[in-house]
């Protein structure tokens, strides 16, 4: 059975979560995971190099073999979304210089792959999270959520690798 390092990551700004499991076959670990808190004190520039900086330790220290990002869902002003957007940015070039695969995931595709509904509050998607990995530690909700995303790959990664590839037109294994 093939083993496989995710890192889930759930983009912000202002925190953003990460969390790292293990996947053979139907089977699920718990690594580790954590928050990227940048200095909202510094300039935006700064903000996003800590952001890419801490991201970039993090996989350099787990070592991850793919990475999955959440696509942002924004129903705030254009400020905030455009700010997000710059983080996703970072968020999704990090794990691409480092030669992963990044999957993208919509936030009610990884609420039902985790609860079973799209539109899962925090609460419940914490509580699953529990009991898919019960050895998981992971403070508040931003860790949680990376962690869903995670598990949301592992279980969609396969359908996935089946897709075309667009360099050759032929099936990927």
């Amino acid at each position: 059975m093939e083993l496989v390092r995710i890192i889930g990551i759930d983009p912000g700004l202002r925190r953003c979560g990460w969390g790292i499991i293990e996947s053979a076959g139907n089977r699920l670990s718990f690594v580790a995971s954590g928050t990227i808190v940048p200095n909202v004190k510094l300039p935006l520039a700064n903000r996003l190099v800590t952001l890419f900086e801490e991201l970039c330790a993090t996989i350099k220290t787990f070592r991850p073999d793919e990475a999955a990002v959440e696509e942002t869902f924004v129903s705030a002003g254009a400020r905030s979304a455009l700010q997000l957007g710059q983080a996703r940015g970072v968020v999704l070039m990090a794990p691409a210089l480092l030669d992963l695969e990044v999957g993208e995931y919509a936030a009610n595709l990884v609420k039902k792959s985790i609860v079973g509904s799209g539109h899962a509050d925090k609460g419940q998607m914490q509580l699953m999270v529990n009991t898919l990995l019960p050895s998981a530690s992971f403070n508040g909700a931003d860790e949680a959520d990376a962690l869903a995303i995670a598990i949301c790959h592992a279980h969609h990664r396969k359908a996935r690798l089946l897709v075309n590839d667009p360099g050759t037109g032929k099936k990927r294994a």
